[in-house]
């Protein structure tokens, strides 16, 4: 296969010859527009985990930027777009926003990395509202590149493009391709972004009053005939939404397969899921094809999170007149490590310096931050048997949860009502690998630590329920399990598919989970077994729990808000609104005890099941501690898939 070259002349001045493969099949009036996406960054900059303290070779855009330089060395034409969620998702997020702070000329670090790595356009997504509007608005004025959503809108019009955005709905990029005949010619590309609507539950506190929230299908493709009409040859949609049902649904969160539908879209990138497109993450249906990577046809990539994976659309346009128009595409992830049989991993790039240089001064501010000492702890905290026992690292949060709500709601009408609190195990490995697990020793406990026990910067709710509420929202959190049939051995315990964070554990009641029941909702919270009972025994201070008596349960804004699909917990139940995040009521919490001995309780257990054995995967760590677990028949059952280790519980 020939090959095309050109002369390129690098920043010192130096004739650079560079062969471009993906411009050799080009031919006259014809061009390659190579398309690259990051996606869910959460302010991955270098390849660090600030949570154990140590470098890492599985995140930051630092070690992406490899990638993206190898594309554009490859590549005649260009375009780096990423597709939301930056601004938050680590210590040094938080770092910025609680610490050092966003005023108006301030530059937010992963704004300066992406500035460096010169991002053409982004969008936002739903993590950059949790800090509200004002840090939003401060952190974005910093960027050299347009940040486009058309679904957040300030003042509502009859349409969608009578609306006054939060940001310009869209932007039309002016650039230059050069064909396969070294000619150039100029196109115009349109760049729509789209948000789930669900950020107004979210950061309800944030967003109420200030912005509304369209529905995505519908709202872009109001926009898209104006994109046109503006002059865009082609039109490329950065949804912040992950691949969900094939037909449109009004507000639906994950909207990117009818998205990919509308007439005038050429190229979709999503995200929000963190997962890989295309890939054996996502089934076959009549509009997704995870093969080809397409979605209606037209080529859709999703590049991981945290910088995992450089997400790439080839597109092959021809001259059409004086316009453009796509006449092929391939569609490919790039990772930026590799899982080895043995579980190691091996990094497949290096760090770009000159990304990594941008954010120096940050970094080293946010290891200081993290590395404060806020008490002790008498015993170890970690996540590595939460799913299936109840756990000192969970427990702590909501001891911590249910002792500020209850000195919140003294001296008001809730007073005296029994107060729950409901916690759920947010680092407990499945799409974040084997690694990724709560693991706190005996000794200080640090700010890094807390940051850890609880991954969000969520803020405390309270919400009243009745006891057919509670019920409900623990059938809910059971459908983290497998229906078991009784007697039979070795049964894969865990629904892969159902996120650990929606498992929500809730103390001050006692119960039981029958796994030999199917459960009453599937993993987005619709019913799908309204007769079922997988709950039993639930008891408060050892009487059963009756339909009508009421409860506080303490919690957090996602969740109180309608997050997940919680009976109990749409948004209508909330009576009290904390000013504090879950993690400052955590380091508060240690803060007074001086020293902390958190001991699992067990108010919950599987129902025995004489005769049956499940198998359960999590984090190699989970050996040193599994003797420990109180309660419970386990022991080690061998390697389990993608560096996981396996163990046998005998029901």
């Amino acid at each position: 296969m020939s090959r095309r070259t050109f002369l390129l002349t690098s920043a010192a001045g130096a004739s650079v010859t560079l062969v471009h493969p993906f411009s050799a099949h080009a031919a006259a009036g014809q061009a390659h527009l190579r398309l690259m996406e990051t996606t869910d960054l959460h302010v991955h900059v270098y390849p660090y985990d600030y949570y154990s303290d140590r470098p890492v070779d599985t995140v930051g855009l630092a070690r992406t930027a490899a990638h993206v330089a190898a594309v554009r060395a490859e590549a005649t034409n260009s375009l780096l777009l990423d597709n939301g969620d930056f601004l938050q998702g680590n210590p040094m997020g938080d770092y910025i926003a609680y610490e050092r702070g966003m005023s108006p000329g301030d530059m937010h670090p992963v704004i300066a990395a992406m500035n460096t790595l010169g991002f053409d356009a982004s969008t936002l997504g739903n993590h950059e509202f949790n800090y509200g509007l004002e840090f939003l608005m401060n952190a974005l004025a910093g960027a050299a590149f347009p940040v486009v959503s058309a679904n957040v809108v300030k003042t509502a019009g009859a349409t969608p493009r009578d609306d006054v955005t939060l940001v310009p709905p869209y932007v039309i990029l002016d650039r230059t391709l050069i064909d396969g005949a070294g000619q150039s010619h100029p196109i115009r590309i349109g760049v729509i972004g789209a948000v789930p609507p669900q950020i107004m539950n979210w950061d309800r506190k944030h967003l109420e009053g200030n912005v509304t929230a369209r529905d995505i299908v519908a709202t872009v493709a109001a926009w898209v005939p104006q994109i046109r009409e503006a002059g865009a040859d082609i039109v490329v949609a950065l949804s912040h939404s992950g691949i969900g049902p094939d037909a449109a649904e009004d507000g639906m969160e994950n909207a990117s397969v009818p998205l990919a539908a509308i007439p005038g879209i050429d190229a979709v990138m999503t995200g929000h899921h963190h997962l890989v497109f295309p890939g054996p993450n996502y089934p076959a249906t009549a509009a997704v094809d995870p093969e080809a990577g397409t979605l209606h046809g037209k080529p859709a990539v999703m590049g991981g999170f945290w910088g995992s994976h450089l997400g790439v659309i080839d597109l092959m346009l021809e001259r059409d007149g004086s316009s453009w128009r796509v006449v092929g595409f391939t569609t490919e992830t790039r990772p930026i490590f590799q899982r080895n049989e043995d579980r190691s991993i091996t990094a497949l790039v290096d760090s770009d310096q000159a990304v990594l240089a941008s954010v120096a001064a940050e970094h080293e501010e946010t290891l200081a931050y993290v590395r404060r000492a806020v008490g002790k702890t008498a015993a170890p905290l970690h996540s590595y048997f939460a799913l299936v026992a109840d756990d000192p690292s969970v427990q702590i949060v909501s001891q911590a949860q249910e002792w500020y709500i209850a000195e919140m709601l003294k001296g008001t009408a809730f007073e005296g009502l029994p107060i729950l609190s409901a916690a759920a195990p947010f680092k407990a490995g499945g799409r974040g690998g084997p690694d990724y697990y709560t693991d706190v020793p005996v000794g200080d406990v640090a700010i890094k630590n807390v940051a850890d026990l609880y991954l969000y910067p969520n803020t405390v709710r309270a919400v009243k329920v009745t006891g057919a509420q509670l019920k409900g929202w623990l059938e809910r959190s059971a459908g983290m399990f497998n229906q078991i049939t009784p007697g039979a051995a070795d049964q894969v315990l865990l629904n892969p598919d159902f996120p650990s964070y929606n498992f929500d554990v809730i103390d001050g009641v006692t119960y039981q989970i029958d796994l030999s029941q199917p459960a009453m909702f599937d993993r987005d919270g619709a019913v799908v077994n309204p007769g079922t009972q997988r709950i039993v025994n639930l008891m408060y201070q050892g009487q059963p729990v009756t339909e009508g008596m009421e409860f506080v349960i303490a919690t957090n804004n996602y969740r109180a808000s309608g997050g997940g699909n919680f009976p109990g917990a749409m948004g209508d139940t909330i009576i009290f609104e904390g000013p504090d995040t879950n993690r400052d009521v955590i380091v508060r919490y240690i803060v007074e005890a001086g020293t902390i001995d958190p001991k699992a309780d067990g108010n919950w257990s599987f129902a025995p099941m004489p005769g049956t054995t499940v198998l359960f995967d999590t984090g190699p760590a989970a050996t040193a501690y599994a003797d420990s677990v109180p309660g419970m028949a386990i022991e080690p059952a061998g390697a389990g898939p993608d560096g996981f280790a396996r163990f046998r519980i005998t029901l």
